[in-house]
């Protein structure tokens, strides 16, 4: 098997789909890449980038190949960690939900910065579902996700014990509905005239909190408009033509024009996620900071 650094190599150009991009940002000759690709195809024995003109994909043993690199890489990183007792500068990855990245993890993230300035955190923003499976496969090391209330009373709930991770509660929050019906007092849900929802695709816990409240699985004339943002979400209220679910603690930093309404929905706890026996010394620092933080 090829050295850490082929591996790191190989992930740096998966990710970049580019030998030229991958070499830049490593620092490296786009030769000397190509190179430890080569090598390192020939050591396992399969082609895990399929190359056509100057671009590049994954083959199928490279997907799986790209997968077990990054763990590799990941358990490489913590055992050089905790064998140091964590007196060396180490970093963590961390995933999240796009309404906890833009609310909560500014002051989190800089109250870390601040008491271990010598550490690192790599932040990347998905799903909840989808961040599930990051943490499980060992491609992110924790995870700020939502569950919805629906599955957590629910006998399927108990798949989560089968998870192998591990869920700290770090936040509560209220989920309110922002529709464009301003000149009705006391308007329910059954109500709300339009019959267009802005959300985030499928696997946002927050839309499918939505989608149950507002019975759209059963209710055919309403239609999902697919959003890559919450600014857009709330935009596309403003047109007068959509409702949009988000966090009150999100709607405040929107500063929403007064064309807009809100209806409580209900309350959603924030959890961190991590792996069961993942327990870096920078872990305890991060975990540690969210314990102190009053956010």
């Amino acid at each position: 098997m090829e050295d850490f650094e082929s591996l790191r190599v190989f992930v740096c150009v998966a990710n970049e789909l580019s030998v030229t991009g991958a070499a830049r940002r490593l620092g490296k000759s786009p030769s000397n890449v190509t190179t430890r690709l080569q090598k390192l195809e020939a050591s396992v024995g399969a082609e895990l980038l399929v190359r056509t003109g100057k671009s590049f994909s994954l083959s199928a043993a490279g997907e799986v190949f790209l997968d077990y690199a990054e763990r590799m890489l990941s358990l490489r990183s913590e055992t050089m960690h905790v064998v140091s007792g964590g007196r060396s500068p180490g970093s963590i990855r961390i995933g999240s939900m796009e309404a906890t990245a833009a609310s909560r993890l500014p002051e989190l993230l800089a109250a870390f910065h601040t008491s271990f300035p010598e550490h690192g955190v790599d932040l990347t923003t998905s799903p909840s579902i989808r961040l599930l499976d990051d943490v499980r496969s060992g491609k992110i090391d924790g995870a700020f996700l939502a569950i919805p209330p629906s599955f957590i009373e629910s006998p399927l709930s108990e798949k989560l014990d089968v998870l192998g991770l591990e869920f700290h509660d770090a936040w509560e929050e209220s989920l309110v509905l922002l529709h464009p019906d301003i000149g009705i007092e006391n308007l329910g849900l059954d109500d709300v005239s339009v019959k267009k929802l802005a959300a985030f695709p499928l696997g946002c816990t927050y839309r499918r909190i939505a989608e149950e409240y507002l019975r759209i699985p059963e209710r055919k004339e309403w239609e999902i408009q697919e959003s890559p943002s919450y600014h857009v979400m709330v935009a596309l209220a403003c047109t007068g033509r959509y409702a949009t679910v988000l966090p009150e603690s999100v709607y405040q930093t929107l500063l929403p024009p007064d064309n807009l309404k809100c209806i409580p929905l209900c309350n959603v706890t924030t959890k961190l996620a991590w792996r069961k026996g993942y327990d870096t010394p920078v872990f305890q620092d991060f975990r540690d900071t969210l314990s102190r933080s009053t956010i």
